[in-house]
């Protein structure tokens, strides 16, 4: 029997797709775009089109494992659910009554997106009084911080809209790779006359396919978008009723901030000519609706709360926030409305101690009072992904640090883990997802039942909660009752869902009132000077300065880490499918041709990555596409996949000025021929 079921993707991904997947006797071939969607638009990317092969992997866990060998050997037997439990909560009641429940660090984050998945496992560790994670520092905490010092905690532009904008300016989104239904849009737009201008330091596949390719020094987007701010000033081209109306401190910036940012300076610092400066500012301040599509990966270095800031900002200078099709998306998850604080703060102490995803490796190896004994992982692979991975491999080392990891793959740290969990995919458990990219929700069925011995994080977190005795109602809920108590606090477009409709609605779009964008500062204006920052000590003011440490860096490593998602292995979460991985290649360092030269370095060869942290070794790709002092690496894949080590392990763990995020992009070193 052949059944097409509507879905929703719960990838780590801004667009969320509405998906068709097609399910024959049990087993599920192929998985296409829902046409019904308007942001999916009938297609699906090349990383989801291929979900039946992840779902039915060879490589997949299908029972609870117990190790077997050495950490990071990678050898475990296989265990009973009701072994494995019985372990995991004999180890954790033991540690609890020695040491209090701050001897257990609870570590779920973003592989799933489902609602309900993430946030009781989140409840969990709340109601348990444990360690908890500083979730989102590596990756949208920074952008998040200075999108909010701007706008206040609200979504962007409604993505849909950019089809009535005349310019639209990509400015650190690849959204040929990240953000893919955004493009058909932007196409209709350029039918229409826009132009597209892509803002980043590498040709990236958007830029290959842009009207203008606009090269930028890495980590020095907050010094353009104040040079473009000057002009606009300088040249008459700002909308200064917009400006008295709904925005403060303009007067203040003009004054103090923006005469230090003339177009000479900003192209020595930026790499961009005063030329082009001054092309951007004036075809950006004569645009009739200009869209700004913004990336977190510019906030990804130790200015990138000020990057992020500034580019957010630049809308209001030209009153582009009132006008249909102009304005600026980071994310849309604030306008949403909702709090699922019932789900992931049942009971449970409001303050706990927190660990950073950056110094995850510093907290295993030199945490106290009490040292962290055990750790849970979910929905994450913290072995690659978090800065200074290698401190993160030995701390993960430790023979008195009892690992459970609840995973579908093999992960590199389900390699350390003394059991290993096997977790069902998005596909093979009932939840609800919400994009931040677009203002789209939609119920997820149970597509396929779970493959092996699988088990939802959403029933693995009630099971260790009926074990550990917790009474909150939410860990005995089914997912009638789950669904409202999620939605019972909302606010906003999410207060209007129709709960016992949603199963059967498809994709839901919950977008804010048409009318403008609306700001959540302290002042309930755009803000170009913040009371709240000056409150903190943090520069009320947008602006850039270089960094002593990068530049100190820089005087012993003359090349600068740069590092996107991979078009095929945009994180590890895709490393469990076979043809994925061949589609992407073995891990890549790219160098511009006269950097490679200088080196003595040719094409295909190894090369090794290295600074004071550690040495990785890739395969050297040469290419123009990279700039001249910089390193790109794509995608964050296990060690297994390269040479030797992941690109992690070269990142320092200093925070971005905003945010306490992850600064890869603030990474210095130098490349040489693998021995």
């Amino acid at each position: 029997m052949i059944q097409t079921i509507r879905t929703a993707c719960a990838h780590d991904c801004p667009d969320q797709c509405s998906l068709l997947a097609t399910v024959e006797d049990g087993r599920l071939i192929r998985l296409q775009g829902d046409p019904g969607h308007a942001m999916t638009a009938g297609f699906t990317c090349a990383k989801v089109s291929r979900d039946h092969e992840m779902v039915h992997s060879a490589e997949r866990v299908l029972a609870p494992l117990r190790r077997a060998g050495a950490k990071g050997e990678g050898r475990f037997a296989p265990i009973s659910w009701d072994e494995a439990l019985g372990e995991i909560v004999e180890r954790w009641q033991r540690i609890i009554a020695a040491d209090g429940p701050l001897g257990l660090l609870g570590y779920a984050y973003s592989a799933h997106q489902g609602q309900l998945n993430r946030g009781l496992l989140l409840g969990l560790f709340h109601a348990l009084g444990v360690t908890r994670l500083q979730a989102g520092t590596v990756c949208d905490s920074c952008a998040e911080a200075g999108w909010e010092a701007a706008c206040g905690s609200v979504g962007g532009t409604d993505p849909e809209t950019v089809v009535d904008s005349d310019l639209v300016i990509a400015w650190g989104a690849d959204l040929m790779t990240t953000n893919i239904h955004f493009w058909p849009l932007v196409e209709r737009a350029r039918e229409q006359g826009a132009r597209l201008v892509v803002i980043e330091p590498r040709r990236s596949r958007t830029a290959e396919r842009a009207d203008w390719h606009l090269r930028v020094n890495v980590g020095t987007d907050a010094a353009l978008a104040l040079g473009v701010m000057h002009v606009l000033a300088r040249d008459g081209l700002c909308d200064r009723g917009y400006l008295a109306r709904e925005t403060v401190g303009f007067d203040r910036l003009e004054r103090e901030v923006l005469p230090r940012f003339a177009p000479e300076r900003v192209a020595a610092i930026t790499g961009v000519s005063v030329a082009d400066l001054e092309r951007l500012a004036h075809m950006y301040g004569r645009a009739r609706a200009p869209f700004i599509r913004l990336g977190e990966g510019m906030s990804r270095c130790t200015q990138g709360g000020q990057a992020i800031r500034v580019v957010a900002l630049l809308p209001g200078v030209v009153g582009a926030y009132e006008r249909q099709g102009g304005g600026a998306l980071l994310m849309t998850v604030p306008g949403f409305g909702i709090d699922p604080s019932a789900l992931r703060r049942p009971s449970g102490p409001a303050q706990t101690r927190l660990v950073n995803h950056s110094r995850l490796g510093e907290a295993l190896l030199a945490l106290t009072d009490p040292p962290i004994r055990a750790l849970f992982v979910a929905a994450n692979n913290p072995a690659v992904t978090c800065p200074d991975a290698g401190a993160v491999r030995r701390g993960l080392s430790r023979e008195d640090l009892f690992t459970v990891v609840h995973d579908p793959f093999l992960s590199d740290t389900a390699r350390y883990a003394d059991i290993v969990l096997p977790a069902a995919t998005s596909l093979e458990s009932e939840d609800v997802v919400r994009s931040y990219g677009t203002y789209s929700l939609q119920f997820l069925p149970v597509v396929i039942e779970p493959q092996g011995e699988a088990w939802s994080n959403r029933r693995l977190a009630q099971e260790l909660a009926r074990r550990l005795d917790l009474a909150d109602p939410v860990f005995s809920m089914d997912t009638k009752d789950l669904l409202r108590a999620l939605f019972r606090g909302a606010k906003g477009p999410a207060a209007t869902l129709d709960l016992e409709a949603l199963p059967t609605a498809g994709p839901v779009k919950l977008a804010p009132a048409a009318g403008g964008q609306r700001f959540a500062t302290p002042s309930g204006k755009l803000e170009f000077y913040s009371e709240h920052l000056a409150a903190q000590g943090l520069p009320p003011m947008p602006d850039w300065v270089a960094d002593p440490v990068e530049e100190a860096d820089g005087r012993q490593w003359p090349l600068r880490l740069l590092t996107a998602p991979g078009y095929f292995q945009a994180h590890t979460a895709y490393s469990g499918v076979a043809t994925l991985r061949r589609r992407e290649g073995a891990p890549v360092c790219v160098l511009h041709p006269e950097d490679a030269a200088a080196r003595g370095l040719s094409d295909g060869q190894a090369v090794e990555l290295h600074n004071d942290l550690g040495a990785v070794t890739f395969v050297l790709r040469v290419s123009d596409e990279t700039p001249r002092g910089v390193a790109f690496v794509a995608g964050q894949r296990p060690a297994g996949e390269a040479v030797a080590g992941t690109v992690n392990m070269l990142c320092s763990t200093r925070y971005t000025d905003l945010g306490e995020g992850a600064t890869y992009q603030s990474t210095r070193l130098d490349v040489r021929g693998a021995s």
